[in-house]
Parts: structure tokens; C-alpha cells; sequence
């Protein structure tokens, strides 16, 4: 292949396929790094700023290239960190582990800032706000079994980066913690000793399938689940393996306090970590964690926020955000397990929470009668169809969307309500300044913004904002 340099030198039109170096000039969200190849602009995914790179291009849209990275070929003058993970840059976990972390802080405020300052001039963009951990930070992993070459021997971790199929072992990752390191160490001893396959996802054969841990930030409590399908012909017991693998886990000198040990039968094809039944093993199905005074029941499938930390620091920017409600109604769209509607809870008349997931609406409402809130009530139902069911109005509004932000058809309902104030957590500062555009169409403004960074090491941010009605 012809190579086209992008030192300002005479070069040919670029075609796909072409192999070509230059350096990162700067950095769109999340991890997509722009360079200029003969005048023409290339977005090259896994880049940072400064690194001289080789790379291949590939599909030509909107007017600019994509690019595939072959190799880095120069560090950016940014990468000054030393105590970053081992895995780095062979596991796909994370992105940014080679700078320090305000580097880091700097690299994702500027992204945020680019995306939505049409909306939010600079006096009312507050920063950022820092992880209290920046290493063994997460408080969930979801681990696969598989091999790291094909036929290669049984590894138990995650995905290569840009890989399908091959697994690597991350005994040593930075983010996680140190006692999944330990559970995930032993499980994966235990299981090459017994000698068992791992599930071909293309083939839908074999045994072993996932590892989940989950661990409470301050109750320290631990809950571990051996996902696996129900092709047990290769063994001559599975509730003789499962037993052992049970105490193998209480045997295990961990810094947490071990709740349950859990084995769940997954017999889909796809490739997520599901149950089709769950069995307890040992102790229970549950743990809990407590987040500014609350305390949460959390179930192998709740949805709670990673970086239980971060999470204090992005509930304590919200309730600060929301002010106080008074004798006023606060709707909570996308609640989820209601973590958001129960810190509001305080300082409004009442809360309503809706959320489409059954089991998070249940977890929402067992946990608001833990935390003794009377003042809370969660609906089942997509949010476009359940508006209209809810006959009191509200005093302000709360959206925590998907990724993919708000659906153009609920956002409509939810401008209609012509609340004075409305508090936007976005996970996606992308979808975030598309809905940006039309609440102010519709007549708001953004009083307060900033990020809260949730995931050290990573290119993920979080991003929230008061909007206001215009005067």
C-alpha cells in the first residue's frame, strides 16, 4: 500500500485502504483523535492528542475520513504516568490510563466544554469534579471466559482491544477491586484444574461463560456469581464442581465481607450476562451499599452506578442543583433503582419516579421503604406513555436518559409541562448537545452545568445541567 505522509509534503488523494502517519491534533468525544491528511480531516479512534501515529483509512463520511490505528509510533508529550495498568492498552477497558489524572480531567472538561458551549457560555460551565478513587474504583465487573489466542489455554477477564473473541486476563487491572482481583485469580485456577471449555459464542458450545462481583463502596459487602450455560455433558457432576467452586470463594482472604456466592444458568445466545435461574450457593442474593445516608438493597442485575465514590460527588452536584422543591412535585424521569428520587426526596412534597425496567422500579420501591421515604412513588412504563397516565404536575424535572439521550417523542411531553427548572444528567455529553438544541428552541436556558468524572481512566464522563426557563 502507497504510504501519504502529512508533513505538508506532496502526496496522493487519499483512497481506503491507504496507510498513513501524522500527529493527533486534537481530540473528539470520546476517544477519537483528528489529524489532517493532505488538507483532509481523519478521526482515528484510541488516540490522544500529540502521539504520531500509522494508520489505515477506511470509510469516507460527512466529509471527513475514518481512520483504523496500526500503531503508535510516538507517545503524546501529555503520557507522563507511570503507575498506570499492565493491561493497558491490550485489554479495551480504558483509554487514557497514560495520563495523569489531571491530565485526564483536563482532556474530558475541554471535550464537554466544545460540545455544549453554543448553550453554556463560560461563566455558567463550573468544571469539573475530580473521582475520589482514581485506581480500584469500580465496584462491578462483569468478567468473560475464553482464550486470548485461538485454542489458546482458559483466560477470564475481558476483551483485547478491537477483538470479538479473544479474552484477557486482567489479574493486575487498575480500576477494579483488589478483591475481584482475588476472586477472579482463584475462579480461573479453580476451573483450568477441573479442565472446562468456555462458551464459543459463533458455535453456542461449552460450559463456562462469565464471572460477576459486585461489592458495596462502604458496607464492604460482596456478592459473586459464576454465569455458565447448562452444557454440563463434559463433567461428571456440575453440583460437585459448583460446590467446590463455592467454598473455594468463602476460602478466599478478602478485605470485604462475602454476602453470597451465586451460580446462574445462561442458555442465550447472545453474549451478556443473564440468568435464566439462579441458585444460591452460599449466604444470599443480595448486598447492600449506602450513598449519602441512604442505604440501597442491590440485586446481581441492579442498575447502580460503578464508581459508588463518584456516584456521592454526582448526587450531592444533582440535589444541589435541584434546590429546594418545597411543598412542590419532583417528576424523575429514567429513575432507574430511584438512587436520584430518594435524595431529593428531603427537600420536595413528594417524588415520582418512572423508569421502563420492572425489576429496577421494584428494587426503587423496596429500597424507599428501607430508607423509611413515604414521600416516593414509582411507576413501571416507558416515559412517553406513562406521562400521560400521571394527572399531578410538576415542580421541577429530573432526566437521567440512556446513553442515547431523550426520545424525540417523550421530549415534546416533557417541554409541555413549561416547568421552570429542569436538571439534566447526561452519561453522553453527545446526546446531551443534541437535546440541548431544542429545550432551548422550546424557551430554556442553561443556568449551571459541569462534569462529574465517574470513570477514571476511561473516556466516559458525566456531564449535568440546570436548565432555567428564559425570562
Amino acid at each position: 500500500m502507497r504510504k501519504i505522509w502529512t508533513d505538508k509534503g506532496l502526496g496522493n488523494e487519499m483512497k481506503k485502504g491507504e496507510i498513513f502517519e501524522g500527529v493527533v491534533e486534537d481530540l473528539n468525544f470520546p476517544d477519537r483523535g483528528l489529524l489532517h491528511v493532505e488538507g483532509e480531516a481523519v478521526l482515528v479512534k484510541r488516540t490522544l492528542p500529540g502521539q504520531k501515529i500509522r494508520a489505515v483509512a477506511g470509510k469516507h463520511r460527512s466529509g471527513r475520513w475514518e481512520g483504523r490505528l496500526l500503531e503508535v509510533l510516538e507517545v503524546s508529550s501529555l503520557e507522563t504516568e507511570e503507575n498506570f495498568c499492565p493491561h493497558f492498552g491490550v485489554c479495551g477497558g480504558c483509554s487514557y490510563q497514560s495520563l495523569p489524572y489531571e491530565e485526564q480531567l483536563k482532556l474530558k472538561e475541554g471535550m464537554v466544554r466544545k460540545l455544549i458551549g453554543e448553550y453554556c457560555p463560560g461563566s455558567v460551565f463550573e468544571g469539573i469534579a475530580g473521582s475520589p478513587l482514581v485506581f480500584s474504583y469500580r465496584n462491578k465487573m462483569e468478567y468473560s471466559f475464553g482464550d486470548a489466542v485461538k485454542d489458546g489455554p482458559l483466560t477470564l477477564g475481558m476483551h483485547k482491544r478491537g477483538s470479538f473473541h479473544d479474552i484477557v486476563t486482567v489479574e493486575d487491572c487498575r480500576i477494579a477491586d483488589e478483591d475481584f482481583q482475588k476472586i477472579l485469580t482463584e475462579t480461573l485456577e479453580l476451573c483450568r484444574e477441573e479442565g472446562l471449555s468456555f462458551y464459543r459464542k459463533m458455535k453456542h458450545e461449552g460450559y463456562l461463560r462469565h464471572l460477576l462481583i459486585r461489592k458495596g463502596w462502604k458496607t464492604g459487602e460482596i456478592l459473586t456469581a459464576l454465569v455458565t450455560s447448562g452444557q454440563t455433558g463434559e463433567m461428571e457432576s456440575e453440583e460437585k464442581f459448583l460446590n467446590r467452586f463455592a467454598s473455594m470463594v468463602r476460602s478466599i482472604p478478602l478485605k470485604g465481607r462475602l454476602a453470597g456466592v451465586l451460580h446462574m444458568r445462561n442458555d442465550s445466545p447472545a453474549d451478556v450476562v443473564r440468568s435464566d435461574r439462579t441458585t444460591v450457593l452460599h449466604g444470599q442474593d443480595f448486598f447492600f451499599e449506602e450513598l449519602l445516608g441512604l442505604r440501597f438493597k442491590i440485586t446481581p442485575f441492579s442498575f447502580f452506578q460503578t464508581n459508588s465514590s463518584g456516584a456521592e460527588v454526582l448526587y450531592r452536584t444533582v440535589r444541589d442543583y435541584a434546590g429546594e422543591a418545597g411543598d412542590g412535585l419532583i417528576y424523575d424521569l429514567y429513575s432507574g433503582t430511584g438512587t436520584i428520587a430518594q435524595v431529593l426526596a428531603p427537600v420536595a412534597k413528594k417524588v415520582i419516579g418512572v423508569e421502563i425496567v420492572e425489576e429496577a422500579v421494584a428494587a426503587a420501591r423496596e429500597n424507599a421503604d428501607l430508607n423509611g421515604l413515604r414521600n416516593c412513588e414509582f411507576l413501571a412504563g416507558d416515559v412517553l406513555k406513562t406521562l400521560d397516565s400521571i394527572k399531578e404536575r410538576p415542580e421541577l424535572i429530573v432526566l437521567d436518559p440512556p446513553r442515547e439521550g431523550i426520545h424525540p417523542k417523550a421530549l415534546p411531553k416533557i417541554l409541555a409541562y413549561g416547568v421552570e427548572r429542569i436538571v439534566y444528567v447526561s452519561c453522553k455529553p453527545t446526546s446531551l448537545a443534541r437535546d440541548l438544541k431544542e429545550f432551548a428552541a422550546a424557551g430554556y436556558q442553561v443556568q449551571r452545568a459541569c462534569c462529574v468524572d465517574m470513570f477514571p481512566g476511561t473516556a466516559n464522563i458525566e456531564t449535568v445541567c440546570l436548565l432555567s426557563k428564559k425570562p
